[in-house]
This record gives C-alpha cells, structure tokens and sequence, in this order.
C-alpha cells in the first residue's frame, strides 16, 4: 500500500472510529452490561460473561446477559465468591444458544477459583504477558487455561473459551481485552488493566469484521483464524501503532452502515 493509499485509509477509519467510539455506541453493544457496575471486580466478571455470550443478535444477546446478571443479584463478584449450591441452582435453567445451565455454573465456580486461588482475572492475564511481548497472545493463553482448569469445569464448557494455540481467532475474549485495556478520553472501553499496552491488543475478527478489513485491503487471508488476527492487527499497527484496536470500532461502523443500505 503506498504512503497516500494508507493515508487515506487512516483518514476514513479515523472518521468512523469518531462515529462510534462515542457513549452513544454503548446502549445497543455487549459493553452495555459491565457498564452497569462500578466495582472493579464487578465489570471484570460481567464484562467476560457479557462477552461469552456475544455471539448472535445483539437485542437476544443483551437481554440474556441482562438475565444472567439479575440471576446473580446484579452483584457477580459477590455472588461468584460466595454463591451457595442451592443459589446456583436458578443458573442451571440458563441458555443462551449453546451455553446452557452448565456452562455458566462452571463459569461461575471457575471465577471463584481465579479470584480465590489466582488473583483475579487481571492477574491471571497480565500474569501472561511481558511488557516485551508484542501482542497479547499470553495473556489469551493464560486466560484459556486458568478457566479449563479449574476444579470441575467440564468438558463440554470448553468450546466456550477460546484457545489461539489451536488457531482460533479468539474474537471475544480479544473484544474482552479491548474493553478492560484501552483507554481514551471518549469513555468506551474502561481501561482497567494497566499493566498491559493498547498497543499489546490484538484486533477481535469475526465474519463481519473480517469482510470489511479485506475490502479495504487491510487483510488478504482468506481463513477468520488466529493467523489472519496477527495480520490485520498489524496492518491496523501501521496506521496508529499506539492504539491499533480502536479500529475495530471502525469496523463495526462500516458493517452497519452497509447493513443500513441493504435494508
């Protein structure tokens, strides 16, 4: 890509980052949901269930998130560090599409693992990564492992965490990170974890993204895997090496845009 093409790239991502990275963007996205809570531990727990179950329409995936949270007494720190088996119970009738009853009580034993046993879920991802690494994926890695192994987390619930090593793109668990990590003055993503560089995130890709990033020549892999994550996160580093994720704001914006026109 010459110097002028990249420039004007920039140019008209950065246009639609300003669009979307706005507090007006939060109401009608997952981020909605550890948005709703102010203790620390609380939008770390919230924000990666919130996450989990973003997959699907954004209106089922909101009111089920919504749901898991009254389910939890809108206060999942508490109700993950002292939650009874009997007030577990109401969590087995859970589903959102594949994540069933199952799925959220060993997401919920497994965070009292973490943050009884690891240091919280900061820790445990900051605790895989070095500020030398160029990308996060120690931290995804970590995090992987912290939950597949904790004491009885089932088998079946590990499809619901996602493992780079394997080749996934990680897109939730990266929007995850984008949420806890980047930082800037419009109020967005909550910036909560220090310990890890904006510039460390890798780009969240899915269908949607993936599709707007090849049209702009932002990627050329043909495959939504981890491989094609490092490349268009690097494409996005040479336009703002500091903040390369906040692009995938951009990306989203388009998509809807071009959802809007067909509609």
């Amino acid at each position: 890509m010459s110097n002028e093409s990249e420039s004007e790239l920039k140019r008209q991502l950065d246009a639609w980052v300003a669009r979307f990275n706005t507090t007006e963007f939060i109401a009608a996205d997952p981020i909605s949901i550890p948005r709703g809570f102010s203790r620390k531990e609380d939008i770390e727990i919230a924000g990666l269930f919130a996450a989990t179950l973003a997959w699907g329409q954004r209106v089922t995936i909101l009111a089920n998130a919504q749901r898991l949270m009254a389910m939890m007494d809108f206060s999942p720190f508490e109700f993950v560090s002292t939650a009874s088996t009997v007030d577990l119970r109401p969590l087995k009738r859970f589903v959102h599409r594949t994540f069933n009853g199952v799925d959220a009580v060993a997401f919920v034993l497994a965070l009292r693992h973490i943050y009884a046993e690891l240091g919280g879920l900061e820790a445990v991802v900051t605790g895989g990564i070095s500020q030398h690494d160029a990308d996060v994926r120690g931290g995804l890695i970590a995090l992987c492992d912290a939950l597949r192994e904790a004491p009885r987390f089932p088998a079946r619930t590990h499809k619901h965490v996602a493992d780079v090593r394997t080749g996934s793109a990680a897109k939730r668990l990266n929007m995850y990170l984008r949420w806890m990590v980047r930082r800037d003055a419009a109020g967005v993503d909550f910036g909560l974890w220090r310990g890890i560089r904006p510039s460390q995130l890798l780009c969240p890709l899915d269908v949607h993204s993936g599709r707007e990033a090849r049209d702009l020549g932002l990627l050329t892999r043909t495959q939504n895997d981890f491989r094609a994550v490092l490349e268009l996160t690097e494409g996005l580093r040479a336009l703002d090496p500091d903040d390369p994720v906040k692009y995938d704001l951009a990306l989203f914006g388009l998509g809807v845009a071009k959802e809007r026109i067909k509609s």
